[in-house]
Order: structure tokens, then sequence, then C-alpha cells
């Protein structure tokens, strides 16, 4: 089969993956319970913004750090230990973060979370490469994106909500939500084996400069960096800011994060199959393009000659757009990450310097950004957003397609 070629058959998706699935909504509706507050939360501790920029930062940090052993605890373990060791350690992070008494304890129990989110993170990466069928790979990655985007969606409302009662309130709710995912792994994946004792040595392991040669995961890894920057990073440290600085409302912020995930969660129902049927390439490079184009423009929410409903029109239009442009390239990228690592093959190393990509963006991009905005304003900042943006789609445009090239290995990596 190729990019072009007649559509394949759908293939049954695994138990195992829409139990991930479910997962997934639980955590989102957490991790988007927090987002509108906790840059307004490290503000409260007299910061600025580029200090309450690293408050996320840190997470993403103790994420990129971790990575690597989270990827030989994988191996070492297996997905289902690590996935729920990793849910426990951001719940009880989480808790502790409710609870801190200055910027210093709150940056670090906020970012000791990083720790056991990649290990749940890579854990799932790991199960959805090796679970998922070869011709249903954008789907899966569609659905999956899907549920955190829904539990996005509703999550920020929910924390603009609670932040009446107190900013440290989210932080407690977001906790609870994790022990209930946990829960659910536990009991739902309790009698599956996800991977027998005999296949940790047998299968064959792409390494990291073998994956390194393929144009597609050199392409693959600067998307992740644009990613990371602009979705895991600007969108939830420094759209807020930028958000209650046009209407000093704690609604604001809640809704203008709950729309871009409306935008992603919308697109998400459709970009999946189509990047099983026209391919990945194309997906990522429309996606960064609209992202990209919608980040550079969102300064001009806060342009002096706009009325404030002018003003959040445009800020609410620009984050759905933008929205649309992650939902474009969310499945694409992580389809194109599976097709390089093959359905039968160990690609740990693979897929924690691919989330290492992610998270670096997501590290850098507030920080950047943050003193951007503090000495040029919101308008220059979102700008060099965009631009990052940009510059990921540059090596797609050299890489082959790798739905044509990847997508059909078989059980020794070479295409069939």
């Amino acid at each position: 089969m190729t990019a072009s070629g007649p559509p394949t058959p759908r293939t049954r998706i695994p138990r195992e993956i829409w139990i991930l699935v479910g997962a997934a909504f639980v955590i989102a509706i957490g991790y988007g319970i927090v987002s509108p507050v906790l840059p307004a939360y490290a503000r409260s501790f007299d910061v600025g913004v580029a200090a309450a920029s690293v408050i996320v930062s840190a997470f993403a940090f103790f994420r990129l750090v971790f990575a690597p052993a989270g990827g030989e605890l994988v191996s070492r373990l297996g997905e289902r230990p690590v996935y729920l060791a990793g849910l426990v350690i951001v719940a009880v992070s989480s808790f502790t973060t409710a609870f801190a008494q200055s910027y210093v304890q709150l940056l670090i129990f906020r970012g000791l979370g990083g720790i056991g989110s990649t290990m749940f993170t890579i854990s799932a990466m790991a199960l959805l490469v090796r679970l998922a069928p070869p011709n249903e790979r954008g789907r899966v990655s569609s659905v999956y994106g899907s549920a955190f985007l829904i539990g996005g969606m509703i999550g920020p409302v929910l924390g603009g909500l609670l932040a009446g009662w107190g900013m440290r309130a989210p932080f407690i709710v977001y906790a609870v939500a994790l022990v209930l995912a946990t829960l659910v792994v536990g009991i739902g994946l309790g009698g599956a084996r996800l991977r027998p004792a005999e296949d940790h040595g047998t299968r064959p392991v792409v390494s990291l400069a073998e994956a390194w040669r393929s144009p597609v995961y050199r392409a693959v890894l600067a998307s992740a960096v644009a990613n990371g920057w602009t979705n895991f990073g600007v969108r939830v440290a420094v759209l807020p800011l930028l958000a209650t600085a046009v209407l000093d409302e704690p609604w604001v912020a809640g809704a203008a994060l709950a729309i871009g995930a409306v935008g992603t969660a919308g697109t998400l129902q459709f970009s999946g199959r189509l990047a099983d049927r026209v391919g990945r390439r194309p997906l990522v490079i429309m996606g960064l393009v609209v992202m990209g184009t919608a980040m550079a423009s969102l300064g001009l929410a806060r342009h002096s000659g706009l009325s404030v409903s002018a003003a959040l029109t445009v800020l609410f239009g620009l984050s759905l757009l933008s929205g649309v442009g992650a939902g474009l390239v969310n499945p694409a990228q992580q389809a194109a990450v599976a097709d390089v690592i093959g359905r039968e093959r160990n690609g740990g190393r693979v897929l924690s310097t691919f989330q290492m990509s992610q998270d670096g963006g997501a590290i850098v991009g507030p920080v950047l950004v943050g003193l951007v905005a503090d000495h040029f304003g919101f308008g220059t900042a979102f700008v060099v957003t965009g631009i990052v943006c940009l510059a990921g789609v540059l090596p797609w445009l050299a890489a082959p397609e790798p739905l044509v090239h990847h997508a059909w290995a078989g059980p020794e990596g070479n295409e069939s």
C-alpha cells in the first residue's frame, strides 16, 4: 500500500488501548484543571512573567532529564508497573504543590511531578506503538489524543471555576483525578499480559543512530520541538497571562485554553484517519503552518484600538485556529514515529528521544517567550512562537512520506 493506494479495511483497536484512552481522559481533566491557574499561582509569590513561566518549564525539565531512565525502566520492568508508579508520583507532586509555602517549594514540588509524568507517558507510548495495527496508527493516535483533548477542554473550565475557591484547590482535585486514573489502569490491565517475559531480550532493538539516519525521524524531532514549545509550553504558561491582560477575569484564561482544546479535539476526529490515507507529511506541514500563523497573530488581541469584546473575539478565534493546527500535527507526527520503529521492534530510546525533543521545546519556549514578553510585549513574544512553528516545517519539506517508506515494516523492521 502507498499513500495514494486504496484504503485498507479497518482493524479492531485492542482492549488495552481503550483502557489507556480512559485513563488519558481522567489525567487530562486533572491537568486541564491546573493549567489556567498555575501561572497566576506562581505569580502570587511575587515573581514576574518569566519566573512564572519557569514553573511550567520545571515540570518539562524533569521530564526531559528523566526520559532516558524512564525508557530503561519500561524495558526492565514492563509498561504497567512503570505507568502506575508514574501516576502515583504525579499525584503526590500535585498534592504537595497545593500546600507550597514559597516559590522555591512550588518549583520543587511541581518539577518532581515531571519524573512521574515521563514514566507514564513513555509507558503509554510504548504500548500504543506495539499494540496499534500498522494501518490504524493515525487513528489510534487520534483516539488517544482525543481523550486528552476532550479532558483538556473540560479541565480548564473546571479549573477556572475552582479558582473561585482559591488557587490551591485545583491541585488537590488534580491529585484525586490521578488516583482515579491509577485505579482505572491498575484494575483494567490487572489481568493482561502486556508483554511476555521471554520477549524482553529477544525483540530487535532500533538504535538511536539507526533512527537518526532516517530523514523522517529527524523531521519528527524538529516538529516535536516546535509542538512542545507551542502546545505544552507557551500555550499553558504564557497564553493564560495574555488572556488575563486582555480581561482580568479568572474565566477568560480557562476559556482560551478550552477553546483551543475544542479546535484540536474537533480536528482529531478526522486527522488520524486522514494521516492513514494520504500520509503523515502533508498533515504535519499544514498543521505547523496553521498553528504558527495563529500563534504569531495572537498579539493582536492586545491592540489598543480594539474594544474588550473585539479583543476577546480575536483571542478566542486565534486560540481555536491554533488548536486546529495542533490537531493536524499530533496524530501524524506520532504515527510517523511508530512507522520508523515498526511494530515488532523495541524503540525505547527512539521514543524517549522524541519525548525529550518535545519536552525540550516545552522547557525553552515559555522561558524565552516570557523574557520577550517582559521586555518587548506579548505581540513580539507570540511572533517568536509563530517563527518556531514555521521553522519546524523545513525538515519535513526534505523528508519522504513515512507512510510509504516505513509504515509496513516487518518483524525485523524492513519494509514488506
